[in-house]
Order: structure tokens, then sequence, then C-alpha cells
């Protein structure tokens, strides 16, 4: 730990207390130190309550509250079954302790709530992409494919990618990361994963019960419905994947903190580019193999483009997870060591 020059050269001979250095004496100390993590609690505690309502708003205007139909919660389950399979084998991988299940819930049940921050934001964020759009359209029709490509392309790169990635890991951060538990570099990326299914799980719903407010009727309605389950079941890997590396590389900065935001921002880098280069090729690979080849399919065309895609994610997060593994063989550390913990103070935010 870094000591202030007055310190360090003091070898503790003098008393330095409110002058170079600092602990809990007086009244002020302890209300000040009281003060300071009041503040942080209700900073969370807000949070959450924000994203809470914009969920609650979700469920009672956005037609959410359809999940509640059996029919229709079943097929939001069946859904996240290939990205709960990718979350259950990141945290069979993890060589250390495993990982509570308090933990893992909590951070699954936060990034549903933080989703709705996604929303919003990506919402607002489309804007201005949009009246690229627009404008384009209206000076040079010509264009406007073009100018739609590279507007979606942007919006992904710089708000959806960026978003999405951030709010999963702010589930993570907000709770299970200041946890002891959380004793490892790897267990950022089974926290990561746990964050993608949640994500994954209430992106699919929104999706599937939008298909139903479409106003589709009778036996119509278990087709589409079907239909966007599965193309949700393509999707939703990705989210676990992404969110994983974004996690893995917040567990290196719990335990390198002299060099934690880069690391942080790293992660988000590689996860959000991830992120944005699926969602623009999404909607140009498959399109391009059908021009291709007469005899690839939509269907077909679109799910290699999803397996192949997520199977590169995939290797670069095992790469990372492997690593650790041999890495942690290799030192010869037993799982009922304590020495993972960093040391966390009452005033590390």
């Amino acid at each position: 730990m870094q000591r202030d020059p007055v310190d360090r050269e003091s070898r503790d001979s003098r008393d330095l207390y409110d002058i170079a250095t600092w602990e809990k004496r007086s009244a002020v100390d302890a209300f000040s130190a009281w003060l300071y993590r009041a503040g942080v609690a209700g900073a969370k505690a807000l949070i959450v309550l924000l994203a809470a309502l914009f969920l609650l708003a979700q469920l009672v205007l956005g037609g959410l509250g359809a999940v509640a139909d059996p029919f229709v919660g079943v097929l939001v389950l069946l859904s996240v079954v290939p990205a709960f399979a990718i979350a259950a084998y990141v945290w069979y991988i993890d060589i250390t302790t495993g990982e509570p299940l308090s933990l893992l819930v909590a951070t699954f049940l936060l990034s549903i709530l933080f989703a709705m921050f996604a929303a919003v934001i990506n919402s607002i964020g489309m804007l201005p992409f949009g009246a690229i759009v627009a404008v384009t359209e209206a000076v040079a029709p010509g264009a406007t494919e073009v100018a739609t490509f590279v507007a979606l392309s942007l919006f992904f790169f710089l708000v959806v990618g960026p978003v999405e990635e951030t709010v999963k890991l702010l589930a993570i951060r907000l709770y299970a990361y200041r946890d002891v538990r959380f004793d490892a570099v790897i267990d950022g990326a089974v926290y990561g994963a746990a964050a993608g299914l949640g994500f994954a799980t209430i992106e699919n719903a929104l999706y599937i019960t939008q298909g139903l407010e479409a106003g589709v009727a009778g036996t119509e309605v278990i087709g589409a419905a079907g239909d966007t389950a599965a193309v949700r079941a393509l999707a939703g890997p990705g989210h676990v994947l992404y969110s994983a590396i974004a996690g893995f590389y917040l567990g290196l900065a719990k335990f390198n903190r002299e060099h934690a935001g880069p690391i942080v921002v790293k992660g988000l880098l590689i996860a959000a580019v991830f992120h944005a280069l699926y969602n623009t090729l999404s909607g140009v690979v498959p399109g391009a193999l059908v021009g291709a080849a007469t005899w690839i399919t939509p269907a077909v065309a679109l799910i290699g483009f999803i397996v192949v895609y997520d199977a590169i994610v995939a290797y670069f997060l095992y790469r990372k997870l492997a690593g650790y593994r041999r890495a942690y063989d290799a030192a010869g550390v037993r799982g009922d060591e304590g020495d993972l913990t960093p040391e966390l103070t009452e005033f590390d935010p």
C-alpha cells in the first residue's frame, strides 16, 4: 500500500493521525464512516429501486405480464436452455471453491432488473441514428440502404454493445463483487455468466410477449411465439459468453487494484465489440449466404452463422478459463486457502 512520505519516513515513531494517517477515533470519525456507508448503501438501493420500477412498468404497461401465462412462461424457459447450458459449463470449469447459490441467484435477478436500464438507454440512443436515416432518405433516397447499415452498425458499437455489457457488469459489481466469497479471478466469469443468463431471460421474455402484443390470433399465436422463442434460444448464449468475458476481467481487476480501471475497461471493450459485431453481422451474413448458394435456406444460414460466431467467442472465453486452470494447478493452490481474498476495507466503494 502506498504511504505518504511523512508516514513512511517516520517509521511509526510519531502519531500522525489526521495529518498523514487516519483511523476511526472520534465520534465525528465514526459518524463520517457511518454516513459514507449509508450513502453507498442508499445509492445502491436507489439503483435497484429505479430498475424495479422500470420492470414494473414493463409488467403493467408493456405486456410483460403475459409471461405469467403458462404457455408463454414455458416458451421463455425453453428459449434460455442453451444459454443456461453455457452458464452451467462456466460454473463447472471453475476450479476454485464453488460459488454460493445465493450470490448466483442475486446476480441473475439484478441482471434482470438492470436490463430495464439498457432498454431505456437503447431506446433513447437510437433516436439520433434514426434521424440520420431519415435525413438521408429525404436528401438522397438512393443512399438510404447504405445509411441504414452504417447507422445501425454505429448504434450497435456505440450504444447497444457498451450499454448492455455495462449493465450486466453492474449486476455483478453491486453485490457479488464485494462478497469475500468472490475470492478468485475466475469467479468473475461465473458471475458474469449468471448475469448474462438473467439478461437473456428478460430479453427473451420481452421479445416473445411483444410478438403476442402484435395482435396475432388463434393458432397463429402458438406458431409466432414459438418461432420467436426459437430465434431467441439462438441469441441467448451470446449474452452469457460476452458477460462471462467481461466478468473475468472484473475478477482480474479485483485482484489487481492498482490497474483495476483499465482492466475493467478492457473487459468491457472486448465484450462490447463481440456483442456489437454479432448484431451487425447477423443482419448481413445470413442474407449473403442465401444469395451465394440457392440451396441454403434463410433458417440454415442464420443458425449456421450464430453457431460459428458463438463458437469463436466461446473459444476466446475457453482460452481464458483454461489458462487460469493451468496456472491454478501449476501453483498447487489448495481449495481451502484463504490467501486469494483481497483486503477489503469499509471504504472500498
